[in-house]
Parts: C-alpha cells; sequence; structure tokens
C-alpha cells in the first residue's frame, strides 16, 4: 500500500516538491559544493585557504568584465564565467574577508572611467570591435581610509592563455594588498654582481641588469658573509655563486631558512664571470666553481661542481672570430620551452633560457622533500671534466670528447618541504684569530658600548635569544639554478644608453625567470605551493578533427592562391619588356587583361576560402547545439523513464499479486 503511494499522483508531486527544496537548499548554501572533475578544477588548494584564513583586513576585489561586448564573443564569454566562478569560490571561502563587484564598463560611463584610473584598459577582441574590458583591481576596504592612501594591486588583463595560474594570480594580487611591504632580497656574493671596481682598467664596473631589475621590484640589502646572523627581516636570500663561506655563516643561512626565510640558489661548476684577464690579454680563470657545504645534503640534493653540462641539442652557436662561421658550443646552451617546465608558474610561457658551462642538480638517494624540476636538458647530453672545459679555447674541441649519457639532466629545480638542519651539534665555534689575544680594557669598552647602545644591544639580544633549530618550522621553498652566469647580461639582455638611462634590450627571457622566482617566493609558502589548475576548456575530440580537415582545406586553397600568383607574376613580367628585354614601362591591353584576370581568381579564392572558414563555424556550432540538447534533455528523459519504468513494473507485480 505504502508503495502504491509512492507511484501516485500525490506521491509523484511530494517527490517533485522535495527535489524543488533541495535546489532551494543549495542555491542557499553556496559554500556547499561538490567537485567530480578529474583535476579538481573547482577546489581551492590548501595554500590559497590559508592564505583567506590569515587575511588582517577586507580587501574589495573588483572585476571589470565587459559582458554586453562579449556577448558575440562566445569563447571569452565562457572563460569570464569561469573566471567569475572562481572568484566566487575564493571570496566564499574567505569567510568576509572578501568582497567582489563585478563591473562592466560601458562606453563613456563612470565604470569607465574606474577601470582606467584603476590601470585596466580595454584590449580589442576584433579588428576593428569594442574594446573589452577584462582585469581585475584588489584593493583594501575603504572604510576608514581615505582613497589616496588605499592599498591596491592592478592584473590589467586576465589572459586566456594563464587560466591554469588564475588561482595562483589572483591570490598573489590579494597577498600584495594584504602584506604591502616591499620584499627585502638578502644578496650574498663575491662576485661584482651589484657593481664593482675592475682592476685592470681601474673603473668602476656597473651592476648586472638582472639587479637593475630587481631593485625596481624590491629591496635588496647586501649581506655581510663575515658575519654571524642574517637579518630576520630579509624575506629571500639570494645566494650567488657561493665560495669560501665560514661555517658559522653558513649555519647563519642554515638557521635562517628553517625559520620560514626562503632562498633562491645560484651554484657553478665554472663560472665564466669569474675569468679575467692579464694586461697581455690572456684569459685567468680563478675560483670558478661554487660550494655550499653540509646544506645541500641536507636540502637532499647532490651538485658535483666538477663537471660542466655539455648538449648536442641546446648548443648555441658562437662567433669564433671576424670572417668566421659561427660553430656550435656544446657548452652553451639555449633552452627553448619544451624543457621548461610548463606546470610551474616560474617557468610557464618563457621561450628561451641561455646558460654558459652550467652544471647538473639531483635530488639526493635518501632526500624525502620534493623536488621539482624547472629546467632539464635533452637526452642528448654528457657531464665533461670542468678542467678540460676550462683549457678549451677551440669549442669543436668539446665534440672530440662528447659521448652522450642518453640522459636528461636537472638544471634547476624547486626544493620544497620540511628539512632538516645541516647542523645537528650546534653554531660551530668560531675560528682562532688574532684579534683574540686583545687586551681586557677593549673587551670592557666593547662590552661597554654593546650595553649603552640600544640599537647594538637589540641586536645582541636577538642573536642570543635566537633558539637553535633541527627542522624547519613550516615547509621550505628554495629554487636552485646550476648556473650563475644565467644572470650575467651577455646571455640574455643587450644595454644600451638613452640620456644617461641604461635601455635593456633583452633576448632572452632569463630576466623573467629571475623575477618570476622571485615574486613567486616572495609571497610566502602558502602562494608558492599553488600549482596549475589545468585547463577547465578541454577541447572535444570531434572539434579538433574539424579544425584539422578545415586547415588541411585552407593551405589547399592558399597554396593553390600562391601557385597562381607566382605564375601571374611571371607573365606579367614578360608582357611588361619588348623583344630585347627592356621594360616597357606602361600598362598595355594585354597586362591590363592579365590583371583583371587575376584579380577575378583572386576573388573567386577568396570567397572559397571563406566558405571554408564558414562551413567549419557551421558544423562546430551544429556540433554544440546537439551536445547542448542532448546534456539539457538527458538528466529529464531518464528521470522520465526510471518512474515510468518503476510505475509499468509496480503495476504489473500489483496486478500478479491480485
Amino acid at each position: 500500500m505504502k508503495k502504491k503511494l509512492l507511484f501516485s499522483s500525490f506521491g509523484l508531486a511530494t517527490i517533485g516538491l522535495i527535489l524543488l527544496l533541495g535546489v532551494f537548499i543549495i542555491s542557499i548554501l553556496p559554500s556547499l559544493r561538490i567537485d567530480l572533475t578529474e583535476d579538481r578544477l573547482y577546489s581551492l588548494s590548501d595554500g590559497t585557504r590559508n592564505i583567506l584564513s590569515n587575511l588582517s583586513q577586507p580587501i574589495e576585489l573588483m572585476f571589470f568584465y565587459s559582458d554586453s561586448a562579449t556577448e558575440d564573443v562566445p569563447q571569452l564569454r565562457a572563460y569570464g564565467n569561469r573566471v567569475q566562478e572562481l572568484l566566487r569560490e575564493i571570496v566564499i571561502a574567505s569567510e568576509g574577508n572578501l568582497r567582489l563587484s563585478v563591473i562592466d564598463p560601458g562606453p563613456f560611463s563612470e565604470e569607465e572611467d574606474l577601470a582606467t584610473q584603476y590601470g585596466v584598459r580595454a584590449v580589442p577582441v576584433t579588428q576593428g570591435g569594442e574594446g573589452v574590458y577584462f582585469g581585475l583591481v584588489a584593493a583594501q576596504d575603504g572604510d576608514g581610509v581615505p582613497e589616496a592612501l588605499r592599498v591596491t594591486e592592478t592584473m590589467p588583463l586576465i589572459r586566456p592563455d594563464q587560466e591554469e595560474f588564475l588561482e595562483y594570480e589572483f591570490m598573489k594580487v590579494i597577498t600584495q594588498v594584504s602584506n604591502p611591504d616591499r620584499t627585502i632580497i638578502g644578496l650574498v656574493t663575491q662576485l661584482d654582481i651589484d657593481g664593482g671596481f675592475d682592476p685592470m682598467t681601474g673603473q668602476g664596473t656597473q651592476q648586472w641588469m638582472i639587479m637593475d631589475l630587481v631593485r625596481q621590484l624590491y629591496e635588496v640589502r647586501r649581506v655581510d658573509i663575515t658575519s654571524d646572523f642574517i637579518d630576520e627581516d630579509i624575506d629571500i636570500l639570494m645566494i650567488v655563486h657561493p665560495q669560501g663561506l665560514s661555517d658559522r655563516f653558513l649555519y647563519a643561512v642554515d638557521q635562517h631558512i628553517l625559520r620560514g626565510g626562503d632562498a633562491l640558489v645560484f651554484l657553478d661548476p665554472n663560472a665564466d664571470s669569474m675569468v679575467g684577464r692579464s694586461p697581455q690579454g690572456n684569459l685567468i680563470p680563478a675560483g670558478m666553481s661554487s660550494e655550499l657545504p653540509g646544506l645541500l645534503e641536507a636540502w637532499g640534493v647532490e651538485f658535483n661542481n666538477s663537471k660542466v653540462l655539455t648538449d648536442n641539442v641546446l648548443a648555441l652557436r658562437v662567433m669564433m672570430g671576424q670572417g668566421q662561421r659561427p660553430v656550435p658550443h656544446l657548452g652553451m646552451l639555449g633552452v627553448q620551452s619544451e624543457f621548461l617546465t610548463q606546470d610551474d608558474i616560474i617557468t610557464n610561457r618563457l621561450e628561451t633560457i641561455n646558460l654558459s658551462s652550467a652544471g647538473a642538480i639531483k635530488q639526493s638517494a635518501e632526500g624525502s622533500i620534493s623536488f621539482e624540476p624547472l629546467i632539464v636538458s635533452s637526452s642528448d647530453a654528457m657531464l665533461m671534466d670542468r678542467s678540460f672545459v676550462e683549457s678549451v679555447t677551440d669549442p669543436t674541441v668539446l665534440f672530440d670528447e662528447f659521448q652522450s649519457e642518453d640522459t636528461s639532466f636537472v638544471i634547476a629545480a624547486r626544493i620544497s618541504g620540511v628539512i632538516e638542519t645541516a647542523f645537528p651539534n650546534g653554531q660551530p665555534a668560531k675560528e682562532e684569530t688574532e684579534n683574540e689575544n686583545d687586551t681586557g680594557e677593549e673587551e670592557s669598552e666593547a662590552s661597554e658600548i654593546s650595553l649603552t647602545d640600544t640599537n647594538n644591544t637589540n641586536e645582541v639580544v636577538a642573536e642570543i635569544e635566537l633558539e637553535h633549530l633541527n627542522t624547519s618550522l613550516e615547509p621550505v621553498n628554495i629554487v636552485i639554478f646550476a648556473d650563475s652566469d644565467i644572470l650575467s647580461d651577455r646571455l640574455w639582455v643587450q644595454v644600451t644608453q638613452f640620456f644617461g638611462q641604461r635601455i635593456p634590450q633583452p633576448f632572452a627571457n632569463n630576466g623573467d625567470l629571475i623575477i618570476n622566482a622571485m615574486d613567486n617566493l616572495s609571497g610566502g609558502a602558502d602562494l608558492s605551493s599553488i600549482r596549475s589548475r589545468g585547463r577547465y576548456s578541454r577541447p572535444f575530440t570531434r572539434v579538433l578533427s574539424l579544425q584539422r580537415e578545415a586547415d588541411d582545406r585552407l593551405r589547399e586553397e592558399e597554396g593553390e592562391l600562391s601557385a597562381r600568383v607566382a605564375e601571374t607574376e611571371a607573365s606579367l613580367a614578360d608582357l611588361n619588356t619588348d623583344e630585347e628585354g627592356n621594360p616597357i614601362g606602361e600598362i598595355t591591353p594585354e597586362i591590363q587583361a592579365e590583371i583583371d584576370r587575376f584579380n577575378a581568381e583572386l576573388i573567386e579564392t577568396r570567397r572559397r576560402l571563406r566558405e571554408v572558414r564558414f562551413q567549419l563555424t557551421e558544423d562546430i556550432e551544429q556540433l554544440g547545439s546537439s551536445l547542448k540538447a542532448a546534456n539539457t534533455a538527458l538528466v529529464p528523459i531518464l528521470l522520465t523513464l526510471f518512474f515510468f519504468v518503476s510505475y509499468y513494473r509496480r503495476s504489473r507485480r500489483s496486478r500478479g499479486l491480485g
């Protein structure tokens, strides 16, 4: 009886009411979501949730989106919907700390003026079409804060080709507004990367262009390598070609990283920038290999500073002299995008990274931390002895010793996870120096100064109170490069002078790579942990097949057109010369007829090209309509069939029992 009641009109109406009630409940509970996608495309990362939970102040998000101008651009409109969905997910997860406004800047409107004020510019989508606004502004909540003092960060254009990194980019601007203080870079190096003095010329040297770029974005502070500690307010250590560092300074680096400091490390088995010249012009290599004793082992990384990476696929061609042909140099590498990790924000979308006499790093066998390669070599590569590479003046000699190891080597990698100290016994003892025999009076004076000078006292107390750590307080984030020459101007940028200003003209992406790495590290461990979300839009194989067929037809038609253009040009050239081969210099009736014939053929070819493109669009739209209709009708049809089948079976069963 109860089962009969279930499939009665009243029962079906009750089921429908329950379904409607369920839809209503879900609509008023937007945080209740289930992500069933393969790559968890609609699930925020743990790093994002940690950042949102630690926001110290409300932040307003303004999404400038030309909704009305994208009505005829379905792909862009679909992308705009996905952007809004992600922003709403972030706002919901913030538990009230974020507020989202979607603004449609119409032409000559106040909304358009507001977009312009924040640096969001309209971008033309089609030739001659209306400009489309597609940007994001994050700003401190305006309550109680004067407009001129509001901290804001702007994404002028939310690029479709960066869709997999949208979560990272959004959280980066939110983090920058939440923590507006400039990131402090602690530079640890003995190279003249920051400018110096050339004893050979007796003149000062300019800082490398990479430091110009870094200083535009960050505060750079030189770290004294003779010190026993590193300032706690330094966010990122930039360690370039470390050599001969004392155990006590290495301990300071170790403890700084264990306390949450990030690091960008540039090692090198053969630093070309260390090569000098004698007064006679001869090359003088000196101290060309890097070392970080103890630290690399603690980080789970192996680096052989006696081996230089050579690669037969990535070898750059270099000029040997005036009038000579360029020859490939196995030790100078031009790494293309296919050898750069595309699912990491540091290396994504970069085209070329140039290296010189680089080494290789790898994860140690006992290493348990995350080791993510960022730059790799081809498999047609070999590690050569540094001493041999140093002695070579003719790069063709390298081919005589080259034997591929059929292995792809890691040139740069991201290290993350919880690490152990390299100094389990604590801070190493001070080395004996001549200064230890100073008089007691001097020691008394120094003590008196440290007690009376407030700044000195604070520094001393801070140094004493820092407890030795055996394990990192949180997962570390370290990026290691097996090349320091990657920073040198000669490998990536040509610098010109314009009215006293240094103007960079990059020919490789080395500078972008370093800025990406610093930008990523400056957001802290949570921001750095946000990885690629994968792409939301996955093209159907049928659509790809249609596109390939259309491309083949287009190429065929364009090929025929190109052939006719060549034939017409040859025919016109013949018609425009007399019997002696001299140009006539006027348009004869024959020439005009040939031109008219060609123009007619050109019009006809263009018509066929348009037909091919139109047919492709029509086929794709028809396929999309079919899929949309199927998706729309499938669920109701299945539910209806289910109820009819259930009702039919129940009816037959009831008649059989009766």
